[in-house]
């Protein structure tokens, strides 16, 4: 068979030019039809759950679909956190699992079994697992069947109003990386994060309304689309704070607040400028170890009516990492018993340096390690925000010599 790479340019432009008018429930045959063409079989495709913690199927025909995968053991988890294909020999036959990526964010996995795998094989599985991700991405706009496959439990009205508004959970690029990550992950309800990269300039906003209802997810909603319009006004870091501040103020009235964090980081040199409003410090994780909180002037949380705030700075080292994260990581307690506390945040922040993955792989660690600490409770939104700097240039890429 012509595996060459002339082949896979033809089987992948069939590929896209039927599946611009696909409907979504089609997407699945068209994915397992296309991998026959390359003597693939018993193709699963595999998304990753709300919770952070399976690799569930999706349903469709023509498609494997079994039991879901545990992210932490097992040969598709490993290709997620690592965003590499990993093969595991069969007898007379090879499984391969190919990580989904949709630009540098990761959608799931795709199974499938090959009798032998040789470069060509390699190269037009790769590319055609991007072109995959991007469908599955594309689709899953007009469909709610992505959704309900990942959802395992139910979720409450609130915690769906904030999925529906995050960014994309991940994003990794050779000069930064960051990764998010909301608990409890089916009800969350004030927690709320944002970021965009606006040519060198990396920005980043970490809220949390006060409550935990439908009416914190409200404020969230607004203090994010508040941030998102201000932001994209080009205005300074004072001047989202403001911005911000009046649209709670006027929505919600004197009683009502958002604490949040507001970062530009200069993704070409490391220079770092953010404003606190009442929000948790960020911690500052220098090879591999917390160095210390980034301690700056603070402001009043957004809907108060604080005075135009201070903006801090800071030049990051290559390799830095700042975490943000929200106060129900360290105000958990048991009736009677001490907060969880920054301090015990720390040392498991000091134990995430044996996570070897990258950015998401860690973040997602370390949310499930401090759930684990805090005896299994999360009963306020647990948010973790992970960025990290490695500095550099991207000027190559656009090159295709």
């Amino acid at each position: 068979m012509d595996r060459s790479e002339g082949f896979g340019e033809r089987l992948l432009g069939l590929l896209l030019d039927r599946a611009q008018q696909m409907p979504p429930q089609l997407i699945a045959p068209l994915i397992a039809e296309e991998v026959a063409r390359i003597g693939g079989r018993e193709v699963s495709i595999l998304l990753q759950d709300y919770g952070q913690e399976l690799l569930v199927p999706l349903p469709g025909s023509e498609l494997r679909v079994g039991e879901p995968q545990p992210i932490a053991d097992s040969p598709a988890g490993r290709a997620f956190l690592r965003t590499e294909v990993i093969e595991v020999p069969q007898a007379d036959a090879v499984r391969m699992h190919l990580p989904l990526l949709d630009g540098s964010d990761e959608v799931g996995v795709m199974v499938l079994t090959l009798d032998s795998v040789d470069d060509d094989d390699r190269r037009l599985l790769r590319r055609l697992s991007g072109l995959v991700a991007d469908l599955l991405v594309t689709k899953n706009a007009y469909t709610d069947q992505f959704f309900q496959a990942r959802r395992r439990e139910p979720m409450s009205l609130a915690a769906e109003m904030q999925w529906s508004l995050l960014p994309p959970l991940a994003m990794s690029v050779p000069q930064v990386g960051v990764a998010g990550i909301l608990e409890p992950a089916y009800n969350v309800a004030g927690d709320s994060f944002d970021y965009a990269l606006n040519d060198n300039i990396l920005h980043v906003a970490v809220v949390d309304a006060m409550g935990h209802d439908l009416e914190a997810a409200t404020m969230a909603t607004v203090a994010v689309g508040a941030y998102r319009h201000a932001r994209r006004a080009d205005i300074s870091l004072a001047e989202k704070y403001a911005f911000m501040d009046q649209a709670i103020a006027r929505q919600f009235g004197p009683e009502h607040f958002v604490t949040a964090q507001m970062m530009q980081l200069n993704v070409a040199t490391g220079h770092l400028d953010w404003v606190n409003a009442g929000h948790p410090p960020p911690l500052l994780i220098r090879n591999r170890k917390v160095v210390r909180a980034l301690e700056g002037p603070t402001t009043l949380p957004v809907g108060f009516g604080g005075d135009q705030p201070r903006v801090s700075e800071h030049r990051l080292q290559r390799g830095d990492q700042l975490l943000c994260y929200t106060d129900g990581v360290i105000e958990e307690h048991e009736d009677g018993a001490e907060l969880f506390g920054e301090e015990q945040l720390i040392r498991c922040v000091n134990l995430m340096g044996q996570i070897e993955e990258g950015v998401r792989a860690e973040v997602r660690w370390l949310s499930h390690t401090l759930k684990e600490e805090r005896g299994g409770r999360t009963s306020d939104d647990a948010t973790l925000f992970l960025i990290e700097w490695r500095g550099g240039a991207t000027d190559h890429l656009a090159a295709l010599d």
